[in-house]
């Protein structure tokens, strides 16, 4: 497969393009934390989540990010992984970017995430630390 900077990456917010099958190699491939996921508990996770981004690259999903929320309060990022091959592109930055867009998500007052090694990666989107691995994008005080 060639570099991210030669492929024509294409985003979608459409749930049905993400297909569980690819998306279950591209956490077994790039994300430690979501390996060995069976393909129900995908289907349903998909089914529950609002919104999903998808990037694909000649066909191929080379990155996902996700999110569950009220839709006013509290919405929780969850599950941003972009393929170890198609890393260092900006790929992750324009899921979290489209991922924050979607009204589900553009009004909420504070939006979560959990990571373990990526919080200056995060921070330049905005998020800020607090005194756990939960991070916080304040967007309005209400």
């Amino acid at each position: 497969m060639g570099n991210s900077a030669t492929l024509s990456i294409t985003f979608s917010v459409r749930r049905e393009a993400v297909d569980p099958l690819q998306l279950q190699q591209l956490f077994d491939e790039g994300a430690f934390w979501a390996q060995n996921r069976s393909i129900q508990k995908l289907e349903q996770m998909l089914a529950c989540s609002n919104p999903v981004v998808a990037a694909h690259a000649d066909g191929k999903l080379v990155g996902f990010a996700r999110a569950t929320s009220d839709g006013v309060f509290r919405a929780t990022i969850w599950d941003v992984v972009v393929h170890p091959q198609h890393q260092a592109f900006g790929i992750g930055r324009q899921l979290l970017q489209i991922l924050l867009e979607q009204p589900q998500l553009k009004e909420v007052e504070r939006v979560y995430l959990m990571t373990t090694f990526q919080q200056g990666f995060y921070e330049k989107l905005g998020f800020g630390r607090n005194s756990s691995t939960t991070m916080v994008l304040v967007q309005s005080e209400a």
